[in-house]
């Protein structure tokens, strides 16, 4: 039981420093989950709290993981991991059986798992932490109490800068499609040899009684004359591969699609990223005209793009003395492309070449020098 009880504590350990430095890695992408979560359960209130929740348990799994490995205050440690691991894997559950959450941004998006997946993760977690909680007593720190202690001071200081640093600045490891190099006309094309969507073609019919039935093409009804024709539907019975970018476009005020023209643009363009500009940050406003105003000047293009609808865009780029046009796409997207509110990104050719978060937006000096002279 001694081996087992310290092959659990290893697991358990790794798996929750490991969790937890993923989702610290990219903690306002995680808090983009909770805020899914309030949703679901009907609490949006609890969205002003989201960023502050989300890297409190990036802290919290990372410290309790190391916790874990040293063998420190293992009786509060252990009851905070089962109280814990039992409220994931109650959400887990709930998103898997009523499907309300695709993805429980478990691992953040180094790792995307299925509902299922993740219930089945903690599952297995659970059972880890119920034997390290049985034999809570009878663990000893691998080290002096002190040595121990100080450990976890270390684990607490160093998983709090790190959050902080990557939600001031951008993510230090970027997992997703829009990384810097990726090319996002390629992250629109699906995956070679892509599986298309399974489909079952499904018909609904009213009984006399007014109920709605459901029938497959090769099991309708012999008294097929009884019932009231309703509606032909196709059911996805198995979804298929789709592409890494799959929700991205820009199209104008009018609707029209201009991402092509964008996206095959030879020379360089500066895209600025504000999915909501109501929450955008007003201070960088000057900086973000002067660098604007100096592309102008280069002819170097110079846009916006929002998932704000168009009278308030022309109300915020009147009061911010935006000379430059905002153009419109889908919010998850433009959370996915930057986690900055706003961001800037530069592409080429659709080639993300660099982006800033708006703490670190660059003066033209720096981006010519480093990229439009050469």
């Amino acid at each position: 039981m001694k081996y087992l009880v310290g092959l659990c504590r290893i697991l358990v350990g790794v798996l929750f420093i490991l969790s937890g430095f993923i989702k610290a890695n990219d903690t306002l992408g995680f808090s983009y989950k909770l805020d899914e979560y309030f949703l679901v359960f009907n609490m949006p209130f609890l969205s002003t709290i989201s960023v502050a929740m989300a890297q409190f348990i990036c802290v919290a799994e990372i410290v309790l993981g190391v916790a874990t490995l040293v063998g420190w205050r293992m009786n509060l440690v252990s009851w905070l991991l089962l109280l814990l691991i039992v409220f994931f894997t109650f959400l887990t559950f709930y998103s898997a059986f009523f499907g309300v959450v695709k993805d429980c941004g478990c691992f953040g998006d180094a790792l995307k798992l299925t509902p299922w997946e993740s219930f089945g993760k903690d599952v297995v977690l659970l059972v880890l932490i119920l034997i390290i909680f049985m034999w809570r007593h009878k663990i000893k720190p691998l080290f002096s109490l002190r040595t121990a202690r100080w450990t976890v001071i270390f684990a607490v200081i160093i998983s709090c800068l790190f959050t902080y640093y990557t939600y001031a600045h951008l993510p230090y490891i970027d997992f997703r499609p829009y990384a810097i190099g990726n090319n996002i006309k390629i992250g629109m094309l699906p995956p070679p040899n892509a599986k298309p969507d399974s489909v079952e073609i499904v018909f609904k019919y009213k009984a006399k009684d007014g109920s709605i039935k459901e029938f497959g093409m090769n099991n309708l009804p012999e008294d097929l004359e009884n019932y009231e024709f309703v509606d032909r539907v196709d059911k996805v019975i198995r979804e298929g591969d789709k592409p890494k970018i799959h929700d991205f476009s820009i199209v104008d005020a009018e609707g029209t699609n201009h991402t092509n023209e964008f996206l095959n643009n030879p020379d360089y363009s500066f895209m600025l990223v504000a999915y909501d500009l109501s929450k955008s940050n007003i201070k960088v406003q000057p900086k973000v005209n002067e660098l604007a105003n100096a592309c102008e000047k280069h002819h170097v293009q110079f846009f916006g793009i929002t998932s704000t609808v168009a009278a308030e865009t022309d109300l915020f780029r009147h009061e911010n003395q935006n000379m430059f046009d905002y153009y419109f796409c889908d919010g998850t997207a433009l959370k996915t492309i930057i986690r900055s509110n706003p961001g800037l990104v530069l592409l080429k050719n659709g080639v993300v070449i660099d982006m800033w978060h708006y703490n670190d937006l660059p003066s033209w000096d720096e981006v010519n020098s480093k990229y439009l002279k050469k």
